[in-house]
């Protein structure tokens, strides 16, 4: 991204409490809304969380591509927003979505089934002592 970001259409309330990271983006959590499960991390600039917000569905900034990706419009995995929400020091953003498909690129369900590094919190055994 430029140091400058591009114009949006944000509303300016909104705008001026999110706090951005140097490169203007924020973490955006997609979790499903009814389960309660983590899917994936993304990234939002002011203009991704306007079309968020406006739109139903997910808006991403690419940090690799350096363009917005809208979940779902090349995998076919969308993923439909049914709130959104800032965290407690409006610097995350919590996506509940109802995700169709996979949530994760590799084309699992959700980014964080394949790497486990505690199985059991209440055991203390990592997963790789297992």
């Amino acid at each position: 991204m430029t140091s400058t970001p591009p114009p949006s259409s944000l509303d300016p309330e909104i705008a001026a409490r999110l706090k951005r990271g140097a490169d203007g983006l924020v973490p955006a959590i997609a979790q499903q809304y009814d389960t309660g499960e983590v899917l994936m991390l993304g990234w939002m600039d002011d203009e991704a969380l306007h079309r968020t917000l406006t739109t139903g569905r997910c808006t991403y900034w690419s940090r690799s591509r350096q363009e917005y990706w809208v979940k779902g419009d090349t995998s076919g995995h969308f993923q439909w927003v049914r709130s959104v929400a800032l965290d407690c020091d409006a610097d995350t953003v919590l996506v509940k979505v109802d995700q169709v498909g996979a949530a994760c690129h590799t084309g699992a369900r959700t980014c964080f089934d394949e790497d486990v590094l505690v199985a059991d919190a209440d055991s203390g055994v990592r997963a790789a002592d297992q």
